[in-house]
Formats: C-alpha cells, sequence, structure tokens
C-alpha cells in the first residue's frame, strides 16, 4: 500500500477529507522523527514501538578499491511490531 492509497483509505473509512488525512498522517510521522530523534519511544500499544537503536562499528570493503575501510558506530531508526500485529500476522 502507497501513501496516497493509506490516505484514500483513511479517508473513506473515517469519512474525511484526503487533505485532513494527509495533514493528520504528516503531522503524525512528524513526532515520531521528532521523538525518536531524542532518543525517545513511540509505543502504540498493539501496533508496536518506535525507536532509535545502534548499528555496532564494523569492517566493511571498498567496492571500487577493494581495500578495508571501518564503518563507523550510527543510529538507526527500528520499529518492532506489537503483539496484536504480531497475531494479525499469523
Amino acid at each position: 500500500m502507497t501513501k496516497q492509497q493509506l490516505i484514500e483509505t483513511l479517508a473513506a473509512e473515517t469519512n474525511t477529507t484526503k487533505r485532513q488525512v494527509e495533514h493528520t498522517l504528516a503531522t503524525f510521522v512528524n513526532i515520531v522523527e521528532r521523538t525518536v530523534a531524542k532518543g525517545e519511544k513511540v509505543s502504540i500499544t498493539g501496533f508496536g514501538t518506535f525507536d532509535l537503536g545502534k548499528r555496532a562499528a564494523r569492517r566493511g570493503v571498498n567496492p571500487q578499491t577493494g581495500a578495508e575501510i571501518q564503518i563507523p558506530e550510527m543510529a538507526m531508526p527500528r520499529f518492532r511490531a506489537g503483539k496484536r500485529l504480531k497475531e494479525t500476522l499469523r
């Protein structure tokens, strides 16, 4: 499902305009981005949790030269599915 399809489906199921749904969705995404960027979790009971994980430093290979390089540790956004979502997918 694309973002546009999600907006259309939400608008139809909530009897609101696409513009209102698009604004609400954009606001939701913005809030999640800001909160996770601060290192805090966003938990939606039954659906899942958005948080900030860390990818450990590791060795890699430069594909152009074949030289070994060191890739630094970096923060990565993460989503963990909640119980109800997992059960729905079984």
